[in-house]
């Protein structure tokens, strides 16, 4: 592989130029590598021409944001919308993806309007189906993933889809290949690594798991990342092998609850913040205060409060509006209530 590399890229590289080739080279096709190099020549020349320009000091050449980051790791065909609500991001993934993807220019849309952006699309709620232990994909059938450290396990369960099939044969067949679907999803939104371990439910006919196995296949093959796929085990089971291409998208969205030591479930704080923002431009919008007071507990204020670019001043920067954060002792860790100047808690209003 490393003299196949090598003989592409000294026949497309440009004369005076070296090249580095990184690890993730490995199998790409010369259109890729051509395609990546004319890129880099690009930023190349645009940083040379920055230097030579009138009116230094200038920026000549920065690190990709986190925004272009992800877009890049991710962008593909089947994207067909990027929303971004801050002027200043919008601006830089528009020029990011002229440079780069100039036809998919247009997918790239500034959200303007009132009502918060994760709320609109229901961010939130995608991120809790996304990264759930259980995630529900057809007619009331759902995978449950459990990670070791060893391996990744998941689950296929019908739940109370209909077993109105004569056939329980067929009524498994129908929930694999969805599920089978469901799980190539999975892989790469989560970026799952390592080896993965597919428990369906159990079929009978041969060409039925034959089926699955090329359904599978078919699945995955949309995805870039390096993996390999072994047949159905006489016990149901499917292999996966998956090259992790960044650290794995493991988010919590529960924890044990502290307020009843572990015996129920309480929305994990990383989505706390976002979720009293939203609640802030909801009641900001309604009642158009001159001030507001939110009420936490202290190590959620705390948390809301530290460092110079606090969240708490982000909010006041972003909403237009003086918001105050108060520790409250008696509340639990993840309650919130907001006031007014006048002392009155508010509230949204029902339509």
């Amino acid at each position: 592989e490393k003299d196949r590399l090598k003989n592409l890229l000294t026949a497309i590289r440009p004369q005076n130029f070296g090249i580095i080739v990184r690890t993730v080279a490995e199998g790409k096709k010369v259109a890729e590598l051509d395609n990546e190099l004319r890129t880099l020549v690009k930023k190349w020349e645009q940083s040379f021409d920055h230097l030579t320009t009138k009116g230094l000091p200038r920026l000549v050449i920065s690190e990709l944001s986190r925004e272009s980051a992800v877009v890049r790791d991710l962008l593909n065909g089947n994207f067909d919308g990027i929303h971004i609500s801050n002027e200043k991001v919008f601006a830089e993934m528009k020029d990011y993806i002229r440079e780069v993807a100039p036809e998919k220019e247009k997918i790239v849309k500034l959200y303007t309007g009132k009502e918060p952006i994760f709320d609109k699309l229901g961010i939130l709620k995608q991120i809790k189906a996304a990264f759930g232990k259980t995630v529900s994909f057809k007619q009331g059938a759902y995978l449950i993933i459990e990670h070791t450290e060893a391996l990744h396990v998941i689950d296929v369960n019908s739940g109370n889809r209909s077993r109105s099939s004569s056939d329980q044969e067929t009524n498994a067949v129908e929930v694999n290949l969805s599920a089978a679907d469901e799980v190539a999803r999975q892989l790469r939104l989560r970026d799952m690594g390592g080896i993965i371990v597919i428990d369906f439910i159990d079929m009978h006919k041969h060409e039925n798991k034959q089926k699955l196995f090329d359904r599978m296949k078919e699945a995955m093959s949309v995805d870039k990342t390096k993996h390999n796929i072994l047949p159905l085990s006489k016990f149901g089971l499917m292999q996966i092998t998956r090259q992790r291409v960044r650290p794995e998208m493991h988010i919590e969205t529960t924890e044990n609850c502290p307020t009843c030591a572990g015996s129920g479930k309480a929305q994990a704080p990383i989505l706390f913040p976002e979720l009293v923002k939203s609640e802030l431009s909801m009641l900001i919008g309604e009642h158009r205060p001159a001030k507001l007071e939110v009420a936490l507990h202290p190590f959620v204020a705390t948390y809301l409060t530290k460092g110079f670019n606090s969240e708490e001043r982000k909010w006041r920067k972003e909403l237009g509006c003086k918001i105050k954060i108060n520790p409250v002792e008696s509340m639990h860790f993840l309650e919130f209530r907001i006031y007014n100047e006048q002392g009155e808690e508010l509230r949204r209003k029902k339509h």
